[in-house]
Protein backbone atom coordinates (compact mmCIF):
# COMPACT_ATOMS: atom_id res chain seq x y z
CA UNK A 1 0.00 0.00 0.00
CA UNK A 2 1.43 3.36 -1.03
CA UNK A 3 0.47 6.94 -0.16
CA UNK A 4 0.84 9.47 -3.00
CA UNK A 5 0.59 13.25 -2.85
CA UNK A 6 1.35 16.39 -4.85
CA UNK A 7 1.49 14.99 -8.34
CA UNK A 8 -0.34 13.34 -11.21
CA UNK A 9 -0.72 9.57 -11.30
CA UNK A 10 -0.31 8.35 -14.88
CA UNK A 11 0.84 5.26 -16.79
CA UNK A 12 4.19 4.83 -18.52
CA UNK A 13 5.62 1.61 -19.92
CA UNK A 14 2.76 -0.37 -18.38
CA UNK A 15 3.38 0.88 -14.82
CA UNK A 16 2.02 3.62 -12.63
CA UNK A 17 4.09 6.80 -12.43
CA UNK A 18 3.73 9.84 -10.20
CA UNK A 19 4.68 13.04 -12.03
CA UNK A 20 5.36 16.07 -9.84
CA UNK A 21 5.08 19.77 -10.76
CA UNK A 22 8.64 19.77 -12.14
CA UNK A 23 7.97 16.80 -14.40
CA UNK A 24 9.95 14.33 -12.29
CA UNK A 25 8.58 10.81 -12.65
CA UNK A 26 8.57 8.18 -9.90
CA UNK A 27 7.73 4.69 -11.15
CA UNK A 28 5.44 2.49 -9.07
CA UNK A 29 5.60 -1.20 -10.08
CA UNK A 30 2.05 -2.47 -10.38
CA UNK A 31 2.92 -6.02 -9.34
CA UNK A 32 3.58 -5.06 -5.75
CA UNK A 33 0.79 -2.55 -5.18
CA UNK A 34 -2.50 -3.63 -3.63
CA UNK A 35 -3.72 -0.14 -2.87
CA UNK A 36 -2.90 3.46 -3.81
CA UNK A 37 -3.93 6.12 -1.30
CA UNK A 38 -4.38 9.42 -3.11
CA UNK A 39 -3.79 12.31 -0.71
CA UNK A 40 -4.69 15.97 -1.32
CA UNK A 41 -2.82 17.55 -4.21
CA UNK A 42 -3.04 14.37 -6.30
CA UNK A 43 -4.77 13.94 -9.64
CA UNK A 44 -5.09 10.74 -11.65
CA UNK A 45 -5.47 10.10 -15.36
CA UNK A 46 -8.02 7.93 -17.13
CA UNK A 47 -5.25 5.53 -18.13
CA UNK A 48 -4.15 5.07 -14.52
CA UNK A 49 -7.69 4.38 -13.32
CA UNK A 50 -8.14 1.87 -16.15
CA UNK A 51 -4.86 0.12 -15.27
CA UNK A 52 -5.83 -0.03 -11.59
CA UNK A 53 -9.11 -1.70 -12.52
CA UNK A 54 -7.33 -4.22 -14.77
CA UNK A 55 -4.76 -5.30 -12.19
CA UNK A 56 -7.00 -5.14 -9.11
CA UNK A 57 -5.28 -2.20 -7.40
CA UNK A 58 -7.65 -0.35 -5.10
CA UNK A 59 -7.71 3.44 -5.41
CA UNK A 60 -8.69 5.34 -2.28
CA UNK A 61 -9.03 9.10 -2.05
CA UNK A 62 -7.99 10.11 1.47
CA UNK A 63 -6.99 13.10 3.58
CA UNK A 64 -3.39 13.66 4.63
CA UNK A 65 -2.11 10.55 6.38
CA UNK A 66 -5.45 8.83 5.84
CA UNK A 67 -7.35 10.93 8.39
CA UNK A 68 -10.31 11.16 6.03
CA UNK A 69 -11.72 8.75 3.46
CA UNK A 70 -13.60 10.48 0.66
CA UNK A 71 -14.10 7.79 -1.96
CA UNK A 72 -12.81 4.39 -3.03
CA UNK A 73 -12.58 2.39 -6.22
CA UNK A 74 -13.28 -1.32 -6.47
CA UNK A 75 -12.54 -2.86 -3.04
CA UNK A 76 -11.07 -6.31 -2.64
CA UNK A 77 -9.82 -6.68 -6.18
CA UNK A 78 -13.31 -7.68 -7.43
CA UNK A 79 -13.33 -10.83 -5.25
CA UNK A 80 -15.96 -11.83 -2.73
CA UNK A 81 -14.23 -14.51 -0.63
CA UNK A 82 -13.45 -12.21 2.32
CA UNK A 83 -16.87 -10.59 2.13
CA UNK A 84 -18.49 -14.03 2.40
CA UNK A 85 -16.20 -14.93 5.31
CA UNK A 86 -17.06 -11.72 7.15
CA UNK A 87 -20.78 -12.11 6.45
CA UNK A 88 -20.87 -15.69 7.76
CA UNK A 89 -19.10 -14.67 10.97
CA UNK A 90 -21.58 -11.85 11.49
CA UNK A 91 -24.72 -13.84 10.64
CA UNK A 92 -24.15 -16.97 12.72
CA UNK A 93 -24.71 -16.15 16.39
CA UNK A 94 -22.20 -18.65 17.78
CA UNK A 95 -19.47 -17.30 15.50
CA UNK A 96 -20.34 -13.66 16.05
CA UNK A 97 -20.06 -13.93 19.85
CA UNK A 98 -16.58 -15.43 19.48
CA UNK A 99 -15.47 -12.44 17.42
CA UNK A 100 -17.05 -9.98 19.87
CA UNK A 101 -15.29 -11.69 22.79
CA UNK A 102 -11.98 -11.48 20.90
CA UNK A 103 -12.54 -7.75 20.38
CA UNK A 104 -13.19 -7.31 24.10
CA UNK A 105 -10.03 -9.23 25.00
CA UNK A 106 -7.92 -7.22 22.53
CA UNK A 107 -9.17 -3.91 23.95
CA UNK A 108 -8.94 -4.64 27.64
CA UNK A 109 -6.27 -7.35 27.81
CA UNK A 110 -8.45 -9.87 29.63
CA UNK A 111 -11.13 -12.43 28.87
CA UNK A 112 -14.70 -11.11 29.12
CA UNK A 113 -17.09 -12.76 31.58
CA UNK A 114 -18.45 -16.11 30.44
CA UNK A 115 -22.03 -16.74 29.32
CA UNK A 116 -22.77 -13.11 28.44
CA UNK A 117 -24.79 -11.97 25.45
CA UNK A 118 -23.50 -9.33 23.04
CA UNK A 119 -25.87 -6.80 24.62
CA UNK A 120 -24.48 -7.59 28.08
CA UNK A 121 -20.90 -7.30 26.82
CA UNK A 122 -21.79 -3.91 25.35
CA UNK A 123 -22.93 -2.79 28.78
CA UNK A 124 -19.77 -4.05 30.48
CA UNK A 125 -17.68 -2.40 27.79
CA UNK A 126 -19.52 0.89 28.33
CA UNK A 127 -18.63 0.89 32.03
CA UNK A 128 -14.95 0.22 31.23
CA UNK A 129 -14.87 2.97 28.61
CA UNK A 130 -16.44 5.56 30.93
CA UNK A 131 -13.79 4.70 33.50
CA UNK A 132 -11.03 5.23 30.93
CA UNK A 133 -12.45 8.66 30.02
CA UNK A 134 -12.47 9.63 33.71
CA UNK A 135 -8.84 8.53 34.14
CA UNK A 136 -7.65 10.51 31.11
CA UNK A 137 -9.56 13.60 32.23
CA UNK A 138 -7.81 13.47 35.61
CA UNK A 139 -4.41 12.80 34.04
CA UNK A 140 -4.55 15.86 31.76
CA UNK A 141 -6.61 18.10 34.05
CA UNK A 142 -9.56 18.38 31.68
CA UNK A 143 -13.09 19.16 32.99
CA UNK A 144 -15.21 16.14 32.09
CA UNK A 145 -18.88 15.24 32.43
CA UNK A 146 -19.62 12.55 29.84
CA UNK A 147 -19.25 11.69 26.18
CA UNK A 148 -21.83 13.53 24.09
CA UNK A 149 -21.86 13.83 20.32
CA UNK A 150 -24.74 15.10 18.22
CA UNK A 151 -23.68 16.04 14.66
CA UNK A 152 -26.81 18.20 14.37
CA UNK A 153 -25.83 20.26 17.43
CA UNK A 154 -22.08 20.54 16.97
CA UNK A 155 -21.83 24.07 18.36
CA UNK A 156 -23.45 23.05 21.64
CA UNK A 157 -20.74 20.48 22.45
CA UNK A 158 -17.97 21.41 24.90
CA UNK A 159 -14.34 21.63 23.65
CA UNK A 160 -13.30 18.15 24.77
CA UNK A 161 -16.27 16.47 23.08
CA UNK A 162 -15.62 18.37 19.85
CA UNK A 163 -11.97 17.40 19.97
CA UNK A 164 -12.79 13.75 20.68
CA UNK A 165 -15.19 13.69 17.73
CA UNK A 166 -12.57 15.17 15.38
CA UNK A 167 -9.96 12.69 16.61
CA UNK A 168 -12.32 9.72 16.25
CA UNK A 169 -13.24 10.71 12.70
CA UNK A 170 -9.56 10.83 11.80
CA UNK A 171 -9.21 7.26 13.08
CA UNK A 172 -12.36 6.16 11.22
CA UNK A 173 -10.80 7.34 7.96
CA UNK A 174 -7.68 5.20 8.18
CA UNK A 175 -9.62 2.20 9.54
CA UNK A 176 -12.11 2.30 6.67
CA UNK A 177 -9.25 2.56 4.18
CA UNK A 178 -7.66 -0.56 5.70
CA UNK A 179 -10.95 -2.46 5.68
CA UNK A 180 -11.53 -1.69 2.01
CA UNK A 181 -7.93 -2.49 1.08
CA UNK A 182 -8.26 -5.90 2.74
CA UNK A 183 -11.48 -6.68 0.86
CA UNK A 184 -13.97 -6.48 3.75
CA UNK A 185 -17.24 -4.55 4.02
CA UNK A 186 -17.42 -1.44 6.24
CA UNK A 187 -21.13 -2.03 6.91
CA UNK A 188 -20.95 -5.60 8.28
CA UNK A 189 -20.19 -5.09 11.96
CA UNK A 190 -20.19 -7.32 15.03
CA UNK A 191 -20.66 -5.03 18.03
CA UNK A 192 -21.97 -2.10 16.01
CA UNK A 193 -24.70 -2.92 13.51
CA UNK A 194 -27.12 -1.22 11.17
CA UNK A 195 -24.88 1.62 9.99
CA UNK A 196 -22.83 2.10 6.79
CA UNK A 197 -19.63 2.11 8.89
CA UNK A 198 -20.48 -0.46 11.58
CA UNK A 199 -17.31 -2.51 11.05
CA UNK A 200 -15.27 0.70 10.91
CA UNK A 201 -16.49 1.56 14.41
CA UNK A 202 -15.69 -1.97 15.61
CA UNK A 203 -12.14 -1.80 14.29
CA UNK A 204 -11.54 1.79 15.41
CA UNK A 205 -12.55 0.87 18.96
CA UNK A 206 -9.64 -1.59 19.06
CA UNK A 207 -7.14 1.28 18.67
CA UNK A 208 -9.03 4.31 19.97
CA UNK A 209 -7.73 4.42 23.54
CA UNK A 210 -4.12 3.87 22.59
CA UNK A 211 -4.12 6.53 19.86
CA UNK A 212 -6.60 9.38 19.37
CA UNK A 213 -8.50 9.54 22.66
CA UNK A 214 -5.45 10.30 24.87
CA UNK A 215 -4.33 12.70 22.14
CA UNK A 216 -7.61 14.64 22.37
CA UNK A 217 -7.32 15.03 26.14
CA UNK A 218 -3.67 16.04 25.80
CA UNK A 219 -4.53 18.76 23.26
CA UNK A 220 -7.26 20.20 25.49
CA UNK A 221 -5.04 19.95 28.57
CA UNK A 222 -2.28 21.90 26.80
CA UNK A 223 -4.58 24.92 26.41
CA UNK A 224 -4.75 24.80 22.60
CA UNK A 225 -6.69 27.68 21.05
CA UNK A 226 -7.81 25.53 18.11
CA UNK A 227 -7.98 21.99 19.52
CA UNK A 228 -10.04 20.50 16.68
CA UNK A 229 -7.46 21.51 14.09
CA UNK A 230 -4.55 20.56 16.32
CA UNK A 231 -5.85 17.07 17.07
CA UNK A 232 -6.38 16.40 13.36
CA UNK A 233 -2.79 17.38 12.62
CA UNK A 234 -1.46 15.35 15.54
CA UNK A 235 -3.52 12.35 14.38
CA UNK A 236 -2.12 12.64 10.86
CA UNK A 237 1.47 12.79 12.12
CA UNK A 238 0.93 10.02 14.65
CA UNK A 239 -0.59 7.65 12.08
CA UNK A 240 2.42 8.15 9.82
CA UNK A 241 5.05 7.83 12.53
CA UNK A 242 3.52 4.74 14.14
CA UNK A 243 2.67 3.17 10.74
CA UNK A 244 -0.78 2.44 12.12
CA UNK A 245 -2.11 1.28 8.76
CA UNK A 246 0.26 -1.71 8.82
CA UNK A 247 -1.15 -2.81 12.19
CA UNK A 248 -4.84 -2.59 11.33
CA UNK A 249 -5.20 -5.34 8.71
CA UNK A 250 -3.27 -8.01 10.69
CA UNK A 251 -5.39 -7.13 13.73
CA UNK A 252 -8.59 -7.56 11.71
CA UNK A 253 -7.39 -10.98 10.58
CA UNK A 254 -6.51 -11.94 14.15
CA UNK A 255 -9.90 -10.88 15.52
CA UNK A 256 -11.91 -12.63 12.80
CA UNK A 257 -9.88 -15.81 13.22
CA UNK A 258 -11.49 -16.15 16.67
CA UNK A 259 -14.55 -17.45 14.84
CA UNK A 260 -12.47 -20.59 14.17
CA UNK A 261 -13.64 -21.13 10.62
CA UNK A 262 -11.53 -21.16 7.47
CA UNK A 263 -12.03 -18.27 5.06
CA UNK A 264 -13.51 -19.57 1.80
CA UNK A 265 -11.14 -19.84 -1.12
CA UNK A 266 -11.76 -17.94 -4.32
CA UNK A 267 -14.29 -19.55 -6.65
CA UNK A 268 -13.20 -20.72 -10.11
CA UNK A 269 -15.03 -17.73 -11.59
CA UNK A 270 -13.10 -15.21 -9.47
CA UNK A 271 -10.95 -12.61 -11.14
CA UNK A 272 -7.38 -14.00 -11.04
CA UNK A 273 -4.35 -12.14 -9.72
CA UNK A 274 -3.26 -9.88 -12.55
CA UNK A 275 0.47 -10.30 -12.00
CA UNK A 276 1.19 -13.47 -9.98
CA UNK A 277 4.54 -13.93 -8.28
CA UNK A 278 6.88 -15.94 -10.46
CA UNK A 279 8.02 -19.26 -9.07
CA UNK A 280 11.69 -19.19 -8.12
CA UNK A 281 14.21 -21.49 -9.78
CA UNK A 282 16.22 -22.20 -6.65
CA UNK A 283 16.09 -22.37 -2.90
CA UNK A 284 15.34 -19.47 -0.56
CA UNK A 285 18.84 -18.07 -0.82
CA UNK A 286 18.97 -18.19 -4.63
CA UNK A 287 19.32 -14.94 -6.54
CA UNK A 288 18.16 -14.54 -10.15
Amino acid sequence: MIFLQYGTVDVQDGAFVLVDAKGVRVHIPIGGVACLFLEPGTTITHAAVSLAADVGTLLVWVGEGGVRLYAAGQPGGARSDRLLYQARLALEDDLRIKVVRAMYKYRFGEEPPQRRSIEQLRGIEGVRVRSLYDLLAKKYGVPWKNRRYDPNEWDKADPINKTLSAANHALYGICEAAILAAGYAPAIGFIHTGKPQSFVYDVADLFKFETVVPMAFQVIGSGSKNPVRDVRLKSRDSFRESKLLKKIIPTIEEILSAGEIQPPGPTPESVPIAIPNEKGIGDVGHRD
